[in-house]
């Protein structure tokens, strides 16, 4: 079978799957960040049926037959909105998607899922993320308090990025300063100054996967289980 016979296949039946489960939202609001490389997304989504005990994640169609996911910050069951906050310091799809949106637009997206991220009975909770998983990690935030004691860190570009997300949410993730391509270098020199209690913890990986991959490979290192390490990684 030919390769082009194989993607007309495959665009045909993707259309049926689009048809079929497609939904639409609507922007209310967009807001970039002074350094440009983060946008914020109000959406109204009228038919969602979101289920806020766990992390939720929206399958977006960012361009013909291509889909990103992206993670609700928090979610307003009385209004129906939600906001997302996507990193867009690269020329992918989704980065391009985003750029173009305006207040008004309409949203298409597959459907909205679990990321299997949910606050478990522990004392304390460590949230570890880059850009990518601002979204991700403020989720985690407003699930996790005050029930359970909340700390972690988002690595970022440059000094600018770490102010305006100091000034812009109140949390206790700390901003550090991004000084290798991937950020794991930069999470895991804060991690090293942390001094988290062995049997008590849980932490929460989120971001490009590279990233992730090097947390996990540092936090079983340093004694922690599988069981207490939750990790989320994005594709770039």
């Amino acid at each position: 079978m030919s390769a082009l016979l194989l993607s007309r296949i495959k665009r045909k039946a993707t259309k049926i799957i689009e048809d079929q489960f497609l939904k639409t939202g609507y922007v209310l609001e967009t807001r970039t960040w002074i350094t440009d490389d983060i946008i914020e997304i109000d959406l109204h989504l009228p038919s969602a049926s979101m289920q806020w005990n766990e992390v939720q994640h929206m399958k977006c169609k960012v361009a013909e037959f291509t889909y990103r996911d992206y993670t609700p910050a928090a979610w307003d069951a009385d209004t129906q909105t939600c906001t997302l906050y996507i990193d867009v310091n690269h020329k992918g799809p989704g980065a391009l998607w985003a750029r173009q949106l305006n207040k008004g637009d309409c949203v298409e997206y597959l459907g909205i899922a679990t990321t299997k991220h949910s606050p478990v009975n522990t004392s304390a909770i460590v949230c570890l993320g880059d850009e990518s998983a601002i979204g991700h990690l403020l989720a985690m935030q407003q699930l996790t308090q005050p029930a359970t004691r909340f700390t972690g860190a988002v690595v970022m570009a440059d000094n600018a990025n770490s102010k305006l997300f100091t000034e812009y949410f109140k949390t206790p993730l700390q901003p550090v300063e991004r000084d290798d391509n991937y950020g794991h270098h930069s999470l895991i020199k804060w991690l090293l100054q942390q001094s988290e209690n062995l049997e008590n913890t849980i932490f929460y990986l989120a971001g490009n996967s590279t990233m992730v991959a090097q947390l996990r490979k540092t936090l079983r290192s340093q004694g922690y289980g599988s069981s207490q390490i939750k990790a989320h990684g994005f594709w770039q």
